[in-house]
């Protein structure tokens, strides 16, 4: 299978659960809004999410896949399974471990990740209860980060990309039919996070059967496999996820802010995340696998031309979804999650900050695609020195943008957060591209020119187009519901087909971007 054809499995796989998740979030709008209960359970579904980022999909996924890769392209079978189970018994039982201390701690962690819950508006209290159902969700996840490395480095691809369909499933099944069953109908949804686990972890079973590679975990943390993963792992958690730092730092900060911040925030970064995942995660997780392969082969040229190509489609394709993204960011908005108990005035705050992480996106793709380069050669240490720099800087940019914000009585000081993370994101991928291009690791193929003067163009002959169709955004908030939905089918939908024709009309065709 193609690099392409997989990217569209993988992305089409996605984009199914990304569709499910705003069905998803249009639901938490519509029954919970974006008030004190749904503040207190992103808070506690962030912990576990941001553990499952910064551990299982990062440090974890991106020193398991080189090893397990090496090991499928160079050894018997019988090996293969000896890691898979040794690796599953060790991270296993440190995965129990932490979740029982984070279930115990609860209200501590509370503390550390929203100190500014002062427990007078039930937040604080609130965020606890859920937080010990929602914790134990990063044990199962991690599993089926597990499982999923297993099924990538053999190509199937599509079934860890369905996975989180079921998550979705689970949240809105809890909203809409769990919830009323509950004293604070909020709880319902930490329990729905829960049953997600198990169900994500089970649905795995049968395609490990099939591969002949089920775990069957051992403790043997000697293990040759295992002690390369462990010191991979140590950097690793670090440099694949200083993005998912940067969000719980404005999480942090956002919960000393005005309520509702944290969940405008939240609805912002849903948005941001639907392109990010259909084609940034996407991408990088097709690509990881290859080049640990040409890595492993002594292919050079090949691994280069792989970064090559997913270069070229991130300046196609996310630059384009960034664009649309900000000319579009409050009928977006109000489209999808303004009804019921979520006002026109939240659409209007969540616009800020989604127009600064629109900004961000193509940043947040490149790290997405560039750190790979790093983790196939099994260097880690790299990403982590970028990733250094880019936090501290977030950090002072959120001062330097939020503070003065605050002071000057600017009506949504919680963008600065998201405007800091974005361009945080900008110099972690400017430095790991700086990295694979002074070491030889990439060297960009001929046509890049032309195809910056093309793509630049074509965003904005789309960005003008979609900005004229669009109007003001007071209109979108006063409109009704399908007025909305089928102007905002008007604007993405010409704005796609003009872009795409602008771009056949300068010279770009499929076989430009084939891999």
């Amino acid at each position: 299978m193609s690099l392409l054809r997989s990217t569209g499995l993988v992305g089409g796989m996605t984009l199914l659960s990304r569709v499910l998740g705003f069905v998803r979030d249009v639901v938490f709008a519509r029954f919970f809004g974006a008030g004190p209960v749904m503040d207190a359970f992103f808070v506690a579904f962030k912990i576990p999410n941001f553990m499952r980022r910064l551990f299982a999909e990062g440090g974890f996924s991106q020193a398991f896949v080189p090893v397990i890769g090496e090991y499928r392209s160079q050894r018997e079978h019988a090996e293969v399974q000896a890691l898979v189970d040794r690796v599953a018994g060790i991270l296993g039982a440190v995965l129990v471990l932490i979740t029982l201390i984070g279930v115990v701690a609860a209200p501590v962690l509370i503390l550390i990740f929203a100190p500014g819950f002062d427990g007078e508006d039930g937040r604080r209290e609130l965020a606890t209860a859920m937080l010990r159902w929602t914790f134990p969700y990063l044990l199962f996840i991690s599993l089926v980060s597990l499982a999923a490395g297993i099924l990538n480095t053999y190509n199937r691809f599509g079934v860890p990309a369905f996975t989180p369909v079921l998550l979705n499933v689970c949240l809105i099944g809890a909203a809409v039919w769990l919830a009323p069953y509950f004293d604070e109908p909020g709880m319902a949804l930490a329990v729905g996070v829960f049953a997600a686990g198990v169900a994500q972890l089970l649905f795995q079973i049968p395609f490990l059967k099939h591969l002949r590679l089920l775990p069957r975990p051992r403790w043997d943390p000697k293990h040759e496999g295992v002690r390369r993963i462990m010191r991979l792992m140590a950097p690793a958690l670090f440099g694949s996820s200083v993005a998912q730092i940067n969000l719980v730092i404005d999480t942090i900060i956002a919960s000393f802010l005005v309520a509702g911040s944290v969940s405008w925030l939240y609805y912002s970064d849903r948005l941001m995340e639907f392109p990010l995942g259909v084609f940034g995660i996407a991408l990088a997780t097709v690509i990881l696998p290859g080049l640990s392969a040409r890595y492993a082969e002594k292919d050079p040229k090949a691994f280069s031309d792989t970064l090559d190509w997913a270069l070229r489609l991130v300046w196609l394709v996310a630059v384009p979804a960034a664009v649309g993204l900000f000319c579009l960011a409050g009928p977006m908005l109000s489209t999808l999650f303004q009804y019921g108990e979520f006002t026109a005035h939240d659409t209007r705050m969540a616009a800020w900050s989604l127009m600064a992480y629109a900004f961000g996106l193509v940043g947040f793709t490149l790290v997405k695609v560039l750190a790979p380069g790093y983790f196939a050669r099994q260097d880690t240490k790299t990403p982590v020195k970028a990733g250094v720099v880019a936090m501290v800087s977030n950090m002072v940019l959120n001062l330097a943008f939020v503070l003065p914000m605050v002071m000057t009585g600017f009506v949504a000081p919680h963008m600065g957060l998201a405007l800091a993370t974005a361009i945080a994101a900008f110099i972690n991928a400017g430095l790991l591209y700086m990295g694979l291009r002074r070491r030889g690791v990439y060297r960009p193929g001929p046509g890049w020119a032309s195809l910056f003067f093309k793509g630049l163009v074509a965003n904005g002959v789309m960005a003008a187009v979609v900005l004229w169709l669009a109007g003001p955004l007071a209109d979108w908030l006063d409109a009704g519901v399908w007025e909305r939905v089928g102007l905002l089918a008007v604007c993405i939908g010409t704005g796609a087909l003009v872009y795409g024709l602008v771009l056949l009309l300068l010279g770009l065709r499929r076989r430009h971007v084939m891999a």
